[in-house]
C-alpha cells in the first residue's frame, strides 16, 4: 500500500512538473484576455528568429515543423517584438546566450520609440523587464532577451504617455514578470489601447514590470488550447518546446 502511494505521488509530481504553461481566460473591464504563466522553475523560455540557413521562421507552423525535424514540439509560441521589413528585431535580441541584434537606444518614431521602452530577459537568476538604458548594468550572463516598446508598466507605474480615454484600441500582447519565475504573457482577444493594457498587468495580474511585444500581429500558439494563429508573417517568436509526444 505504502509503494502504491510512493508511485501516485510521484506521478502526480512527474504531472505538475511537465505541465508546460498555464492558460486562464480573464476579463477585464469587459474585454476578453488569453493570459499564458510560464514558470521558469520547470520550464525553459526560448527565442526563434531564423533556421541555419538564415530563413526566417515567420510562423508557428513553420517553426513547428523545424522542431519536428529535432524531436521536439512547440507546445507555447507568441511572437516576441517589433521587426524590420526584413524581419530583423528593431532592438535587442539575444537567443541561447548569443547576441544577434545590439541593444537600440536611438530616439525615433513609432511605438517602439516611445519612451520609457525596455527589455524581457533572462539570465541565471530568473526573469525580468528592465528599462532599455539599464541593460548594461546587468552583470550576469544574459541568456535571452528582446527588446520591445514602450514598457506597459515599470515599477509600478504606467507608461507616462497612456491615456485611458484613448481610442487607439488594437489587439495586442504583452509580457509581464510577477516573480523572477513567473513570466506572465497576455494576449487580447479585443481591441484595447495601451492604459487598459497596462492596468490589467498591473491592477490584475499583479505585474510590477510588463513590457508591449506589438499590436495588431499579435498571435498566439497553445498547443493545450489546439490553437494556432495566423494573421501575418512574424519576425521574433518567444516559446516553450517539449520533446514530441509518441503516437
Amino acid at each position: 500500500m505504502k509503494r502504491l502511494l510512493l508511485v501516485v505521488a510521484s506521478l502526480l509530481l512527474l504531472s505538475v512538473q511537465t505541465r508546460s504553461v498555464e492558460y486562464e481566460p480573464v476579463v477585464f473591464e469587459g474585454k476578453r484576455h488569453t493570459v499564458c504563466r510560464v514558470d521558469l522553475s520547470h520550464e525553459k523560455l526560448e527565442l526563434f528568429l531564423n533556421d541555419e540557413t538564415g530563413k526566417p521562421f515567420n510562423r508557428f507552423a513553420t517553426l513547428q515543423s523545424w522542431l519536428e525535424k529535432r524531436g521536439r514540439q512547440l507546445v507555447f509560441g507568441m511572437n516576441a517584438g517589433m521587426y524590420h521589413p526584413g524581419f530583423a528585431p528593431v532592438g535587442m535580441f539575444v537567443a541561447g546566450g548569443k547576441q544577434l541584434a545590439p541593444l537600440n537606444l536611438n530616439s525615433g518614431t513609432g511605438n517602439f520609440f516611445l519612451k520609457p521602452n525596455g527589455v524581457f530577459l533572462v539570465t541565471g537568476s530568473g526573469a525580468q523587464v528592465v528599462e532599455s538604458s539599464q541593460v548594461p548594468k546587468i552583470r550576469e550572463k544574459v541568456e535571452l532577451a528582446t527588446q520591445s516598446g514602450p514598457l506597459l508598466v515599470l515599477n509600478g507605474q504606467l507608461h507616462p504617455a497612456f491615456r485611458a480615454n484613448s481610442e487607439s484600441r488594437l489587439f495586442r500582447n504583452g509580457v509581464g514578470v510577477k516573480s523572477p519565475k513567473e513570466v506572465i504573457f497576455v494576449n487580447s482577444e479585443e481591441a484595447v489601447n495601451f492604459h487598459e493594457f497596462a492596468r490589467l498587468f498591473r491592477d490584475r495580474l499583479g505585474c510590477r514590470n510588463a513590457l508591449f511585444l506589438d499590436g495588431t500581429v499579435s498571435s498566439l500558439h497553445a498547443l493545450e488550447l489546439k490553437r494556432s494563429d495566423f494573421r501575418i508573417d512574424l519576425g521574433p517568436i518567444i516559446g516553450v518546446t517539449a520533446p514530441m509526444e509518441a503516437k
